[in-house]
């Protein structure tokens, strides 16, 4: 891994630099959290506004819509937009950052011509209809069914945890095609579109007073073949495909948004007194040096995806392991310097904290992460 820069790329950092100088005081204020029409419109916006400037799916490959920019371009333009204060993703999360790439590493042209552009233009919405309330980490024991019919499957059982379902136009759905294989084997994935009969969305209210999460029940929704991806009864194979861009990937971009937070943090500490304490001092410094170090293991996953042909490996779940509980450790750090306000429900360090809390879950729990780290990368037998 190489983690110098050259002209090239500092040429693009100063471009990018420019442009969101130029562009981000013209945005419009963000909408309220509850919001969530407003949230998708918001996120779109900016979603066409890189589009428009050459920055959407910057390093997605020239055949999928992107523009084939290297690793070291894409974490330049992560760093640049997170220290600008540029909008996150937000409800593009799941197309731009797993349900899109998988479509551009498995789906066929067709596919990628119907569904790729959208997202990249700012025009749909993905979500994610994974996790199932009986199914728990165990991702494979799903029980939605999909029944052939024709040129169409017939699917009906439930999702819950479902991203952004409430405001979107696509789900990456998740189900089971052959009841009487090895449950690992009769799964397929399929893209349904939420506005198909037979679909209703309850959404779920978080520790945090979000609804960014849905139920999603599914009665006799008819999804037509041509929207499988994969095989049938391959979709585990593509699902570890999603996986690995939502562990090792996905949120690159939340880790330098940490390092802004430690920042903060400091300055804050500063100018409340608390630097004065030395053990928090401590404290400080070592989730500056665990953040560091997982801006490099995020460079070295980018970098071997791309060696990888574009699919990162399991290495993600190593950074996702740590990252989970630092992130943690950072919002718990917090609350010791801000003191009080760190209690104040409207304060959005204590949202945050709150919603830290869910990342040894979101994305496989931290007990599957260990799991896979034990049996693919060490290489020890699995557990009893």
């Amino acid at each position: 891994m190489d983690l110098s820069y050259t002209p090239e790329e500092e040429e693009f950092r100063a471009r990018l630099r420019e442009w969101l100088a130029k562009v981000l005081p013209g945005l419009p204020p963000k909408p309220s959290p509850d919001d969530w029409p407003g949230r998708r419109a918001y996120d779109l916006g900016w979603q066409r506004m890189l589009y428009d400037a050459g920055y959407a799916g910057l390093h997605w490959p020239a055949d999928a819509g992107g523009r084939g920019a290297t690793p070291t371009q894409h974490l330049i333009f992560l760093e640049e937009t997170e220290k600008a204060g540029a909008p996150y993703v937000g409800a593009n999360f799941v197309g731009l950052l797993h349900a899109g790439p998988t479509i551009a590493a498995e789906g066929s042209a067709g596919q990628r011509a119907r569904w790729l552009p959208p997202v990249l233009r700012g025009e749909e919405v993905w979500c994610q209809g994974f996790s199932e309330p009986d199914a728990g980490s165990d991702l494979a024991a799903l029980r939605t069914r999909a029944r052939r019919d024709g040129d169409d499957y017939v699917v009906s059982g439930s999702k819950i945890w479902t991203s952004h379902a409430e405001v979107a136009d696509w789900c990456e759905l998740l189900v089971r095609t052959d009841a009487k294989a090895p449950k690992h084997r009769g799964i397929s994935w399929l893209a349904m579109p939420m506005d198909a009969p037979g679909i209703t969305v309850r959404p779920l209210r978080t520790l945090a007073g979000s609804t960014e999460f849905a139920e999603v029940f599914l009665d006799e929704v008819r999804v037509p073949v041509a929207n499988r991806v994969g095989e049938e009864n391959d979709g585990w194979r593509v699902t570890m495909v999603t996986l690995s861009f939502e562990r090792g990937t996905a949120f690159v971009g939340e880790v330098v948004a940490c390092r802004r937070v430690l920042g903060e943090l400091a300055r804050e500490a500063r100018k409340n007194g608390r630097w004065d304490d030395v053990p928090l001092r401590r404290r400080l410094g070592r989730l500056n040096a665990e953040f560091r170090a997982l801006w490099r293991l995020t460079q070295w996953n980018v970098s071997e995806s791309e060696r990888s042909g574009g699919v990162p490996g399991v290495g993600g779940s190593v950074f996702k392991l740590r990252y989970s509980r630092a992130r943690q450790d950072l919002y718990d750090a917090a609350a010791d310097v801000l003191g009080p306000e760190a209690l104040d429900l409207d304060s959005p360090w204590t949202l945050d904290r709150l919603s830290s809390l869910s990342y040894t879950i979101a994305a496989g729990t931290s007990q599957i992460q260990r799991n896979i780290v034990a049996e693919r990368i060490l290489g020890l037998p699995k557990g009893r």
